[in-house]
Parts: structure tokens; C-alpha cells; sequence
């Protein structure tokens, strides 16, 4: 026998009255009220399991806010005679709609505390779902009453809606850009609703330069949703030029004069299968003539005042091209150097897939990247590497199981010039033998063991540019030496 609408609402409501419901659900609400307002998103990417849960955030929120914005259909259709059984679903409805939103809400928290995430769109947002989990409860509590009740419920349930509405614009903005809503707006509905077109890409580096008219748009375009104000994946934003220089946790991105040994340029032009392709996550990727503007801006000293001399709105590189001059490789004395490497280079590539590779076809320099392999890489497998240790020169460990029983084979890559310890469980030991290290211009320590110590040896890497040394014992530039004193980042 079938079970009708409005008697399996009376048997829920039955068991679990919505005052009792509202108990339930003060314990956990308040929990989310003492996160916002103790633990706030602070643009820093914490544990990995937090982060995973987060990500279930964009999956839950939906619910709520199709519950949610059921409940007046519900009550105005069923005002009719003909589905007057429909009013009495509401009180379950919005029972469902307030357990989705603030499990929504909570795993919300994960993904902004734990995902890179600041700003004030962040907070909007966070708060907005919060309201909405209290604004659904008061609606929860006065539907279906009399007297006063009855005549506040319509308010709430407006309240509510409006609510949803901000937090999801808000949520919008954060994924899809500020302006999604009116970034391809026609024309004419722009005039009629007094819409003006953004001119961030042109404020930033100002309009009559080659960064603030040709390069800072596609960053907007295409990079800051992950590297903006709102969100910093990896401690990088490319919504500034004075950000865009410094980089980000695992040292520079733009190296003046040197496109191809740009870690920026190297990851928009890896293979979209890449693991460091960039842009990710289902990104729109960038275009030939837009990955051409960036080598010719970063060939060209990657100048933030240099004129835009190019005319008209679409790329015409000519104009700059005839300004960057690349210099000459000889090929020949590149294999030449690259022929003493070759056996041992592909020897290991077969047991280290995808982690070395030359730095570009014009050099017999290596990168190495373990941080492919993760917890799998460890100190002897490192020593394995010895027979290419004179040509590295860009070497990522993070997140390895590196130890400091690997300090001397790291300290014999001499011309090491970006080095990434971050989250091993290296520590000063590490650190203090790196000062061999003569050509060193970057070096992340973020998440491992250094102490005040160390500095000293720090210290003394004259060509070091950044040291990254988040989550460190380096808490105080009191303790800084001079020298280190503009070099460091703690993101």
C-alpha cells in the first residue's frame, strides 16, 4: 500500500518534532559560528584530509539551495484546492534543507581554511551560508503556526531566499571571476542596466603599458580564481606585479630576460596531461598568441612600465618582437655537453619516470621534480642521482621522505639555482650544509624542522633572492639577519 505525501510528513514530523530538531542542530551551528569567528580563512592550504572534504562543499551546496527555494512554490501551489496536500510537506522540507545547508556550510569552512583561500568574497560567503542555516531555522520553527508566527514566517522565508541569492552570487564570483555575470553581457542589456566593462586588467600595471594592457588581462582571464585575492594556491597571486615577482611558496615564477627558465612559461607550456600544467582544473588553457605576449614580456626583462607598443585589440607581436633578442644557442656545443649526461639521464628516467627532464631543448641544465613521487622518494633514492648532480639546477623535494641523511648529495649539486624542501622532514642539518651552494637564488624550507639556527647559514648565500619559511620556527624578523631580512616569505 502506497504511503500518501501528507501522511509520511505527519509520521516525520511525529518522530522528530522540529523543536527537537533545532536542538539537534544548535551544537553543530554554533560550531560553525566559533569557526568563522576564531578560525577564519587565511589564504594558507592546510592538511590534506580537511582539503579533501572541502571539495565536497560545491557537490552539497546545491541541495539547499533547490529545498530552499522550493518551499514558496510549495506554499503558493499548494494554496489552490486542487494540491492543498503540498503545504504540508513544507515542514519537512525545510528540515532537509537545513541539515544539507549546514553540512554545506561546514564543509564550506574545510575547503576556504584549508584550500588557499582569503578575502573579503571568502567571508561574504562563509557568512551568507551561515545566515542562511539560521534564517532557515526561524523558518523552520514559524511555519505552519498561528497569530504572529504566521505573519513573520513570510518574511523569513523571503529573507532566506534573498540570502541564498548573495551567497550563491558570492560563490559565483569566487569560482567563476567577479564580473561572470557580466563579463559577456550583450551590449545593449549593459546600457540598459547601467553596466560599465571591467578595467582591472588595465589598472593594474596602468594603461599604457605592455603588462597592464597585454599580460595582466590574461592572468584575470585565466589564473586569478586560484591566484587572486580570494584564493592563493601555493602562496602565488598573479593579480599584482609586485606579487607576480615574488612569487610564491615554492620560490619564483618569472625570472627577467629568461622565458624558458621560467617556472610560469614552463608550466603554460607543458602538455595539458601534465601534472604541472597550468592553467588546471578545467581552465580554459591559453592561447598560442597569448603564451607568445608572455615569452616576449619575459624575454624583454618582464617590465611592468615598458609601453604597450603594439595597435589594436588583438595581438600583433611584431612591434615587440623586433625589441627582444634571444640569444644564440649553438646546438652543437649543447650536445656536446648534453652527450656526458645522456646514458645516466635515461638510465634513470626509466626509474624515475617524469620526474628529469632537460630545461629546455637549448640546454643540458636538468630539473628534477621528485615532489611527482611524493612519500615514494626517499634519501637513497636520491643518492641514485649522484651521476647527474653537476647538471641539476631546479630541484623540487617536496613533500618527499627525504631526510637529512641527504644533506651531502643536495649539497653536491653546485650549480643548484631553486631548491624546494618543503614538508620533508629535513631540518637545520640540511639547511647548514646548502652553504656550498654558490649559485642558489631560491629555496623553500615551508612545513620542515629549520630553526633560528640556521640563519647564520643562510646568511651566507650571497645570490640567494627568496626564502620561503611558512609554517617554520623563523616566527620573528627580529631574529633575521640583515641580509635575509627582505628575502623572506612567510605565506
Amino acid at each position: 500500500m502506497s504511503v500518501s505525501g501528507p501522511d509520511f510528513t505527519t509520521l516525520w514530523v511525529s518522530r522528530i518534532s522540529r523543536n527537537r530538531l533545532s536542538l539537534v542542530l544548535v551544537a553543530p551551528t554554533l560550531l560553525l559560528l566559533v569557526l568563522l569567528l576564531f578560525f577564519p580563512p587565511t589564504g594558507s592550504e592546510g592538511g590534506a584530509l580537511l582539503q579533501f572534504i572541502g571539495r565536497f562543499h560545491p557537490i552539497a551546496v546545491h541541495l539547499p539551495i533547490a529545498l530552499i527555494l522550493l518551499v514558496p512554490v510549495l506554499e503558493l501551489v499548494g494554496r489552490t484546492q486542487q494540491f492543498s496536500y503540498l503545504q504540508a510537506s513544507v515542514p519537512f522540507v525545510l528540515g532537509v534543507a537545513l541539515l544539507t545547508a549546514l553540512a554545506a556550510s561546514l564543509l564550506g569552512w574545510c575547503l576556504a581554511r584549508n584550500g588557499g583561500y582569503s578575502g573579503p568574497l571568502v567571508t561574504q560567503h562563509l557568512w551568507g551560508g551561515f545566515f542562511v542555516v539560521v534564517i532557515s531555522s526561524l523558518c523552520l520553527g514559524l511555519c505552519g503556526r498561528e497569530g504572529r508566527a504566521a505573519r513573520l514566517y513570510p518574511i523569513a522565508l523571503a529573507a532566506s531566499i534573498g540570502l541564498v541569492g548573495f551567497t550563491g552570487y558570492r560563490g559565483g564570483q569566487l569560482s567563476l571571476g567577479e564580473d561572470h555575470l557580466t563579463e559577456y553581457m550583450p551590449g545593449t542589456l549593459r546600457k540598459v542596466l547601467l553596466v560599465s566593462r571591467s578595467s582591472a586588467g588595465r589598472a593594474t600595471g596602468g594603461a599604457a603599458t605592455f603588462y597592464g594592457v597585454r599580460i595582466q588581462p590574461i592572468f584575470a582571464g585565466h589564473c586569478i580564481s586560484c591566484h587572486g585575492p580570494s584564493k592563493q594556491r601555493a602562496g602565488l597571486r598573479l593579480d599584482s606585479y609586485a606579487a607576480l615577482m615574488r612569487g610564491g611558496k615554492h620560490g619564483v615564477v618569472i625570472k627577467p630576460g629568461d622565458a624558458r627558465g621560467s617556472d610560469l612559461f614552463r608550466r603554460i607550456t607543458l602538455p595539458p596531461s601534465h601534472d604541472d600544467f597550468m592553467p588546471k582544473e578545467a581552465k580554459q588553457p591559453l592561447s598560442g598568441d597569448q603564451i607568445g605576449l608572455i615569452e616576449m614580456w619575459i624575454a624583454a626583462g618582464a617590465s611592468k612600465t615598458q609601453p604597450d607598443l603594439m595597435t589594436g585589440p588583438g595581438p600583433q607581436p611584431v612591434t615587440v618582437a623586433a625589441e627582444v633578442r634571444f640569444a644564440e644557442i649553438d646546438y652543437a656545443a649543447v650536445a656536446k655537453k648534453r652527450a656526458a649526461v645522456d646514458a645516466a639521464l635515461i638510465e634513470l628516467q626509466k626509474r624515475f619516470p617524469n620526474i628529469l627532464e632537460y630545461e629546455s631543448r637549448g640546454s643540458a641544465d636538468i630539473l628534477l621534480n621528485a615532489s611527482l613521487l611524493g612519500p615514494r622518494f626517499a634519501d637513497e633514492d636520491l643518492a641514485a642521482l649522484a651521476p647527474l648532480q653537476d647538471h641539476i639546477v631546479t630541484a623540487d623535494f617536496s613533500r618527499t621522505a627525504i631526510t637529512d641523511r641527504s644533506a651531502p648529495a643536495i649539497a653536491a649539486m653546485k650549480r643548484l639555482r631553486v631548491l624546494r624542501l618543503m614538508d620533508t622532514k629535513t631540518s637545520d642539518v640540511t639547511v647548514q650544509s646548502l652553504t656550498t651552494l654558490d649559485q642558489l637564488e631560491s629555496l623553500s624550507v615551508f612545513g620542515t624542522k629549520i630553526t633560528p639556527a640556521a640563519l647564520p647559514a643562510l646568511a651566507r648565500l650571497t645570490k640567494l633572492q627568496h626564502l620561503y619559511a611558512g609554517e617554520t620556527a623563523i616566527s620573528s624578523t627580529r631574529s633575521l639577519p640583515e641580509s635575509l631580512k627582505n628575502k623572506i616569505v612567510r605565506e
